[in-house]
């Protein structure tokens, strides 16, 4: 299965921080914030009073972090919502929350819990972290402690945390689709699929002693961006077409078919796998037709909440498409003119 470069765009300054909204890639280049669509055209662009050094993206919302701060930012015109909030030395990494809300880390080893909106609702203090890996259900959130082992936490009425196991790992992924890619000491990368109190399964997938910068779990599986700028997949039947070994230093995933490399200096490159994308349009045509002969009102509800969760997260193609089943021109035409910029 071959990946290849479908197009690329140049920022106008250095890249602190990238994230995907839906299938769009928010870019953090010098002060200023910018939205692009599947296409690479852009959105829209915020200026803002300190660089973005983390954001993260669900229901409509861009969480973003900078200076001592937590804000949140409308998906449609990156409008912000609220004043936010700020904490003594700053925060450190971001995750969105089921079901809606917000968790944060701060550099003084505290887990902040926000809600929907960006109101704080919580804080636990479990010393050093070193990542937020995912979580696990609405309650139950897993990171990566200082000194490299993995913590459990459960965020209820009565806050409680235990360590996973002892082992200690010296890199470790984001949570996706319930699996978690990590590097031992040994330099060996396993895969496991954790869980409150340990693990459903663990084993080695790699042996090269790659040294992983980021990671993302395509339709395909695992791709890894090593520390050299090397795009390396965990099986043996995909390759990428590339003549640069240096593919940069952030790789962000935009759909099971879409990835995009991104280095500081400012080159986007974005990544489709043909054979994918196959699997990609036959999806989108099975929901569409799903729309177009469906007669029950609740289905017609079902379908209406699914335009609009799709535009919500920036799959504008879609959520026309699933509109213009529906016979809601408005809409349609709304979205379209949205697209030419108007």
């Amino acid at each position: 299965m071959t990946w290849s470069v479908s197009r690329s765009w140049q920022a106008p300054s250095l890249i602190s921080t990238a994230c995907n909204v839906g299938s769009d890639l928010l870019i953090s280049t010098g002060l200023e914030l910018i939205l692009l669509d599947e296409d690479t055209n852009q959105r829209w662009k915020r200026k803002l009073p300190f660089r973005v050094h983390s954001a993260a993206h669900a229901s409509g919302k861009i969480g973003v972090l900078y200076g001592h701060g937590f804000h949140l930012l409308r998906v449609s015109d990156g409008s912000q919502i609220g004043e936010g909030r700020s904490t003594d030395g700053g925060f450190s990494d971001i995750l969105s929350r089921p079901g809606g809300g917000w968790v944060l880390s701060c550099r003084k080893g505290q887990l902040h819990v926000f809600n929907q909106e960006g109101r704080g609702l919580k804080r636990l203090s479990v010393e050093g972290i070193r990542r937020l890996v995912g979580w696990f259900d609405r309650e139950h959130l897993m990171w990566q402690d200082e000194d490299g082992k993995l913590r459990c936490a459960r965020l209820a009425n009565e806050d409680s945390q235990r360590l996973l196991e002892d082992r200690v790992w010296s890199w470790v992924s984001r949570m996706s689709q319930g699996r978690v890619l990590m590097q031992s000491a040994d330099g060996m990368l396993w895969e496991g699929s954790p869980h409150p109190y340990g693990w459903d399964n663990l084993e080695t997938i790699d042996t090269r002693s790659l040294e992983p910068l980021a990671s993302h779990r395509s339709g395909d599986g695992w791709w890894v961006l090593s520390i050299d700028g090397s795009l390396n997949p965990m099986t043996e039947d995909k390759h990428i077409e590339s003549v640069n070994s240096n593919l940069g230093d952030f790789l962000i995933g935009l759909a099971a078919d879409t990835m995009a490399t991104i280095k500081r200096d400012g080159l986007v490159r974005i990544w489709q796998s043909p054979e994918l994308s196959q699997l990609r349009r036959v999806e989108l045509q099975k929901m569409v037709a799903e729309a177009k002969v469906a007669s029950d009102w609740e289905e017609r509800r079902q379908i209406f909440k699914r335009a609009c969760q799709a535009e919500e997260e920036g799959r504008v193609s879609l959520a026309i498409e699933l509109y213009e089943s529906l016979g809601r021109t408005s809409d349609v035409n709304r979205l379209l003119a949205s697209q030419r910029g108007e």
